[in-house]
């Protein structure tokens, strides 16, 4: 008989997942956070996060029960370390005697001795194949290749918690709306009246040009009579207000100082999201929002949604294919709208 899965060979109490990453890297872990729960139901999950994500961590109570910031590590890009922090973060961290820390960070050569510096009675994870230390039972091989969510399942599902779908969500509360309407930004807008047109990213330097999604912008408005919204933070307002010069016609300029939340609820409303890689895409995925998704640089096998049907990807390092994002865009908008 195959052996007992670390799920089922422990008493899981306790659980902290250790996820430091930002927003479409968060959303992507959500199939896997939800085949974790349903395998472990009376367990008290912890996400130890970057700070931002105390909001993720609120959004899915129904898979997340705590949230701890992680204040960085010297090998980790996306914050800088609080070195202040470190000792009562570990500190804290042992005290609390998890029953089992899981890594899904990524390859775990970093990250394996963070996650085992939490002082759990185990720890489980992604790890390199061969490496010191590595406990086959525990440890799957870090994949190369495949769909992130797919990845991360894989390891839900290695540990002994079967898949629940592989679909994304990104459930909205009654606080995202009422901020959206506070705001005004979604006043006159029609249910489904309306084209989203997401031209920033956090990387500037895999954004399609403005002119691009200008053009794209004025021909959609054209061929559909739909007006156009452009969506972003108020970090991003200089990109929305550049496409808006570079269009012939109007657009609202809807890049605010708003949470994530009340943006996804204005896009939430619209027909359909043209953006370019970024976490929003990750949205329109939770969403089911329909959406044109232009890469320049991220592996598109790695970083594309898993339905391609209603969120088509396109590969544009160049930023010459106005056409191809064109051809997706009329598909997805003459398409019959999606039955409940």
């Amino acid at each position: 008989m195959p052996s007992e899965k670390l799920l089922q060979r422990l008493d899981i109490k306790t659980l902290a997942v250790f996820r430091a990453l930002q927003l479409g890297d968060m959303l992507c872990c959500v199939p896997a956070l939800r085949a974790l729960r349903a395998a472990l139901p009376g367990t008290k999950i912890s996400l130890v996060g970057l700070p931002w994500a105390q909001q993720f961590a609120e959004r899915f109570p129904m898979y997340i029960d705590d949230f701890v910031p992680f204040p960085g590590h010297p090998l980790l890009p996306e914050q800088a370390v609080q070195q202040e922090r470190l000792g009562g973060f570990y500190a804290a961290m042992q005290a609390r005697q998890f029953t089992l820390a899981l890594q899904m960070h990524g390859s775990g050569q970093v990250s394996n001795a963070i996650t085992g510096a939490f002082g759990a009675q185990a720890v489980a994870g992604f790890g390199i194949a061969g490496a010191a230390g590595v406990d086959e039972r525990s440890f799957l091989p870090y994949p190369e290749h495949g769909a992130e969510p797919v990845r991360l399942l894989a390891l839900a599902e290695f540990l002994g918690a079967p898949a629940v779908g592989t679909h994304l969500e990104f459930p909205l509360t009654e606080r995202d709306h009422q901020e959206l309407n506070d705001s005004g930004l979604a006043k006159g807008l029609a249910a489904g009246g309306y084209i989203c047109i997401h031209p920033g990213a956090r990387i500037r330097d895999k954004c399609w040009a403005p002119q691009r999604f200008a053009e794209v912008a004025d021909r959609l408005t054209f061929e559909f009579g739909l007006p156009v919204v452009l969506t972003g933070s108020a970090k991003e307002a200089d990109l929305t207000a550049e496409v808006a010069r570079h269009m012939r016609t109007p657009a609202l300029d809807a890049a605010a100082p708003i949470s994530i939340g009340a943006m996804a609820a204005l896009m939430s409303r619209a027909r359909l999201l043209v953006c370019n890689d970024t976490g929003v895409s990750h949205i329109a995925a939770g969403l089911k929002l329909r959406s044109v998704v232009i890469f320049s640089k991220a592996d598109i096998r790695r970083w594309a949604p898993l339905d391609q049907h209603t969120h088509r990807c396109i590969w544009d390092p160049e930023g010459e294919r106005v056409y191809g994002v064109l051809e997706h865009a009329r598909t997805l908008l003459e398409a019959p709208a999606a039955t409940p």
